[in-house]
């Protein structure tokens, strides 16, 4: 019995698994093996220099009943993700709005204010911060010409987390450009129909821009939540990996990172990790959930 040739949509096929196979070896040893092992790990007394012991739930038991770090760093970046994805988002539609408009050079002003995304995540940008809100920093000299003395931002408890914020709102490129690409979208009839009936540029704005925008502005809330969870360089570059001062620069991110490889609390840590993963996922679902309330498609 002859066997049949295959198709060329089959050779087709087993050519794009073929190429894939590097993906997908990679996402099971580099990514689905480590995070099962966490979980395993997250049972266990770990230090990394012994065997692992089993132990249970009390790694979940002790963060919740017993150790006040984990409270705090809760607090800390909980107060970080409320104030920074509000403020980013804002910003960076109010910007987009700004360059959506025919001006001469208006690439290059969309590529400066696109910079410092690329830029606000690097320890360089970090190292600057900590210098532009110190006692002597730049913040303080512009105070002075008012005659204000401001304090060391960086090292007071109750500002440092918002120089924090500050920097996440000034990396608005990333959803800048996406804000942009919305805007570009959006038929000019709806404005020229708008205009027709008497609607200001305000009323216009909020009747015709944010309703035709609102899935740009779901992604954006999804993609910055999810990233100002996981934030760790900047406050592990400005409070020198303590959290400081006074534990206010404590990002659970960084917690996790004391406690794995600081104290050598693996098991604690891979624990804390998967808190964080569940958490974030409830903030996405729960964004998802609302969407079907202010999310407005073409269909």
């Amino acid at each position: 019995m002859l066997r049949r040739s295959p198709t060329p949509a089959q050779v087709e096929g087993r050519s794009a698994y073929l190429l894939l196979l590097p993906w997908f070896a990679g996402l099971l040893l580099l990514t689905g093996g480590p995070i099962l092992a966490s979980l395993a790990l997250s049972f266990t007394d770990f230090d990394l220099l012994t065997t692992p012991s089993f132990v249970g739930l009390d790694n979940y038991a002790r963060m919740l009943t017993d150790d006040p770090h984990f409270v705090n760093a809760v607090r800390v970046t909980l107060i970080y993700v409320v104030f920074s994805v509000p403020l980013s988002g804002a910003f960076a539609l109010l910007v987009a709005v700004l360059l959506n408009r025919p001006m001469r050079g208006i690439g290059v002003y969309r590529a400066a204010y696109y910079l410092p995304s690329l830029l606000g995540g690097s320890v360089a940008v970090a190292i600057l911060w900590r210098q532009i809100f110190g006692a002597d920093g730049l913040v303080n000299d512009a105070l002075r010409y008012f005659g204000i003395v401001g304090p060391s931002w960086i090292s007071t408890p109750q500002y440092a987390i918002y120089t924090l914020i500050v920097l996440h709102v000034w990396q608005f490129g990333s959803p800048m450009l996406i804000f942009l690409a919305g805007l570009k979208q959006i038929p000019a009839e709806l404005y020229d129909a708008a205009a027709v009936d008497g609607a200001g540029r305000v009323r216009a704005f909020f009747r015709i821009t944010l309703p035709m925008l609102s899935p740009i502005i779901f992604f954006n809330l999804v993609l910055q939540t999810v990233n100002s969870f996981k934030a760790f360089t900047p406050a592990f570059i400005i409070s020198g990996g303590t959290g400081g001062p006074a534990d206010s620069t404590l990002f659970y991110t960084l917690f996790i990172y004391q406690e794995g490889f600081g104290n050598f609390r693996m098991g604690y840590a891979s624990a804390l990790a998967w808190v964080l993963l569940l958490v974030t996922a409830v903030f996405t679902a729960l964004a998802f959930r609302s969407a079907r309330y202010w999310v407005h498609y073409a269909d």
